[in-house]
């Protein structure tokens, strides 16, 4: 486990951890760090936005086990728990969209389900919330005792309220049922393993660069944004896990670019000849988005390590190499089938 946390602090070294969304974009990262911790690890997921292929480097690691579980319905792990992290929900616009019922349920049913779990194992609970519980802000930048400014019934809705209610019941369960919870405030996060056709803004700008398309811009471009390497992310994840806060802090990093500035960083480290398009801005797609990490700093001694530039080089990389792959895999299907 990594050891940042506050001077004097005593950071508790889990045994065996259950890692809901396990085989997702953020969760088999957590997965595999921990696993290099030499810490037992039970990853659940039902496979509806995250792969095996994710957790296939550990899937001979006698301290790893992926079980497909749809956390909706029923969670139940053999043995004894010291660590729940919840992180199993969709977390892209294209996917809440098109799976908006599902969504709520997992930021219920799951959040409920994943605390029981931990009720009963006697488990610390780490909830994976988001930027989102922001909405389009009207204080800049977000402290985590801002309230929000969120369109309930808007199309994102589904997954902010999912992330708002699941806030509210893991509060309940540490105060009317005694369970040791945490809740941290994800913010824009990238590296390797997103998916290319993810709907979100970095993923599909490197992967319309690799392949020379024009890069879709939503509005104009202005709206702000900050991104936190998934290294750095993990990393202050389980030093909140670690410590019996409850938060909620907020994770991310406070480094503000514009959308349009990320797209024409990505054009640069793809060395494409792309051009930059506009598109129709989302409904209620935030107009800003910075995290005050004050409290992170100061409870964890957490901040982000990786720039912006190793962290995309980083991460164009690892998608020119899966869009390498996908072709030839693609190639090689044709060729069977007798057309190559």
């Amino acid at each position: 486990m990594p050891h940042v946390h506050a001077p004097g602090a005593t950071p508790r070294r889990p045994r065996r951890v259950v890692v809901t969304g396990g085989a997702g974009f953020l969760g088999s990262h957590l997965c595999t760090a921990l696993v290099g911790h030499r810490v037992e690890v039970v990853a659940l997921d039902d496979f509806s936005t995250g792969t095996p292929a994710n957790v296939a480097h550990l899937l001979d690691d006698p301290c790893f086990r992926l079980v497909r579980c749809d956390v909706t319905d029923f969670v139940h792990v053999p043995g004894p728990v010291d660590l729940v992290l919840h992180f199993a929900s969709p977390a892209s616009p294209a996917d809440y969209l098109r799976i908006p019922v599902q969504t709520l349920k997992v930021g219920s049913l799951g959040t409920w389900h994943a605390l029981g779990l931990a009720k009963d194992k006697g488990a610390r609970f780490v909830l994976a919330s988001t930027s989102e519980v922001y909405g389009d802000p009207q204080v800049h930048p977000q402290p985590e005792h801002y309230w929000g400014h969120v369109n309930p019934i808007g199309p994102r809705g589904v997954y902010d309220e999912g992330k708002r209610f699941g806030e509210a019941l893991a509060t309940a369960y540490r105060e009317h049922e005694g369970v040791d919870t945490g809740i941290v405030r994800i913010f824009n996060t990238y590296g390797p393993r997103m998916r290319p056709h993810d709907g979100r803004a970095i993923p599909t700008f490197i992967r319309q660069a690799l392949r020379g398309e024009p890069l879709t811009v939503a509005g104009d471009g202005s709206q702000t944004r900050s991104v936190c390497f998934v290294d750095d992310l993990v990393a202050g994840i389980l030093a909140f896990a670690a410590t019996t806060h409850p938060g909620p802090v907020n994770l991310g990093n406070p480094d503000e670019m514009t959308v349009r500035r990320i797209a024409e960083d990505v054009v640069r480290a793809t060395g494409s000849s792309s051009v930059i398009e506009t598109v129709e801005l989302p409904v209620d797609d935030p107009r800003m988005r910075r995290p005050d990490t004050t409290l992170a700093e100061r409870l964890l001694g957490w901040r982000p390590r990786v720039t912006w530039r190793e962290g995309l080089a980083r991460t164009v990389e690892w998608c020119r190499q899966d869009l390498a792959a996908s072709a030839d895999g693609e190639g090689a299907s044709l060729a069977a089938a007798g057309h190559g």
